[in-house]
């Protein structure tokens, strides 16, 4: 075909739309099929009332730090003293036998992904080849050989090891990625894409220095390969994708963000996770004029937002996000952000902030006159602020969100430190508490 002015426009256009479609570089039957099943799990996992999960999540905060959480009471069973300090980690962590119990984790899950279980129910995956050199045909073995498979899996490792990932990693659902009791590092190569999937938990994970990928042929299911265009570099990019659970996960220097969320994905927490050095660290929503963003709902809790962070903890757009006893110890410009007036509340909090005087505020927001984000609902509520920091609210000052029966408020920011103590990759050993 000639090359005329249309037609490179035409061209043009279709790149773009290719690029919208998240390095998909041939949306065929395949894709739209999992786009229109990703579609319907988004609207089944949407809670019309977000609140009453936000509520939920703070009843057991309480419970935990009062001690009068049943799984708290339980611990007096097991040797040693248990050093689990939020009802996430104290629902399993304080268990000698969590290696072989393994499946049990997905039954602590709390915030708007609690509804996630991975692999649960389904075999054993044991990873033993950190190679990742085929991408059409993956090594049985390897971990894109594992994550393409159609059935549940519980994927574990059988040592130490470095992956290297030469493209991004395509996974399919009901996948739960278990690296507690090894140290695996996803490091240096490409990232996870989490698309059109529903169902995932990823846990105890290294992640730092992905790169960009140029994408080519790469297998995204056992029955289907395609042509992907050059991938952004992101640790974990989550693209129209329900019911996802990112726990202990240490994350750093990636190319891109940290963590993305977009195209009307929903239904997610991350929790325990550390982060550190970088720039943009998390954006969830894919543009001001993605509306579809609208049904996305996001727990952040008891994460710790550490060295070398600059902004986008997160950076939200039309959703709503809970963020409920994290620790933002370091941020340069700003720690909460956001556009295209997203809700936020954040309860419990601990926001330190930097020395530059021009740095103290917490939020930020983004292509809006004052007139325009008045109106957007931020709220904080028991947070604590330290070393100048301050939270500007908005919306109306008598906005009240529904609550549920049994709404405990929140930990007050104080506890934040002990609730954070063991963010990130955990060393656990197999026969001992973790």
């Amino acid at each position: 075909m000639e090359f005329t002015k249309n037609n490179l426009f035409l061209f043009v256009m279709f790149v773009l739309v290719l690029s919208i479609e998240a390095h998909i570089g041939e949306f065929d039957e395949v894709w739209r099929k999992r786009a229109q099943q990703a579609k319907k799990a988004a609207r089944h996992a949407y809670h019309p009332n977000p609140k009453i999960v936000a509520d939920h999540l703070n009843n057991q905060v309480d419970k935990a730090v009062r001690g009068s959480n049943s799984r708290r009471r339980d611990l007096h069973r097991y040797n040693g003293q248990c050093k689990a300090t939020n009802p996430i980690d104290q629902c399993w962590r304080c268990d000698p036998n969590w290696a072989r119990n393994r499946m049990k984790l997905a039954d602590c899950v709390l915030g708007f992904g609690r509804k996630t279980t991975g692999g649960k129910g389904g075999k054993s995956y044991v990873v033993t080849d950190n190679s990742d050199n085929d991408l059409v045909n993956p090594k049985p073995g390897t971990l894109r050989h594992a994550v393409i498979q159609p059935q549940p899996l519980w994927i574990i490792f059988a040592k130490n090891m470095v992956i290297r990932l030469n493209e991004e990693l395509i996974m399919t659902s009901n996948k739960t990625i278990d690296a507690r009791g090894k140290q695996v590092h996803i490091a240096h190569g490409g990232g996870l894409m989490l698309q059109f999937i529903h169902n995932v938990i990823i846990s105890n994970l290294r992640i730092h220095d992905t790169k960009a990928g140029n994408g080519g042929l790469i297998r995204d299911s056992v029955n289907h390969y395609g042509y992907r265009t050059k991938s952004d570099g992101d640790g974990i990019s989550i693209f129209g994708s329900t019911n996802v659970w990112i726990d202990h996960v240490s994350m750093s220097n990636c190319q891109d963000g940290l963590i993305d969320a977009v195209e009307a994905s929903t239904a997610i927490t991350i929790s325990n996770c550390h982060f550190t050095k970088h720039n943009e660290v998390m954006l969830f929503g894919a543009s001001d004029s993605s509306s579809r963003d609208s049904i996305m709902q996001i727990t952040l809790a008891f994460n710790h937002f550490g060295q070398g962070l600059r902004q986008r903890m997160p950076r939200v757009r039309w959703g709503f996000v809970h963020a409920v006893n994290n620790d933002y110890t370091h941020w340069l410009m700003y720690a909460i952000g956001g556009s295209m007036h997203p809700t936020i509340l954040s309860q419990g909090n601990r926001f330190i902030a930097p020395p530059n005087p021009n740095a103290k505020e917490v939020t930020k927001r983004d292509y809006a006159p004052e007139s325009v984000w008045k109106n957007w609902v931020w709220k904080s509520q028991g947070d604590l602020m330290m070393n100048g920091a301050f939270f500007v609210e908005s919306g109306n000052p008598n906005h009240a969100f529904l609550r549920s029966p049994d709404m405990i408020s929140s930990k007050p920011g104080s506890f934040v430190s002990s609730l954070t103590r063991f963010s990130g990759s955990l060393n656990c050993i197999e026969g001992k508490p973790c």
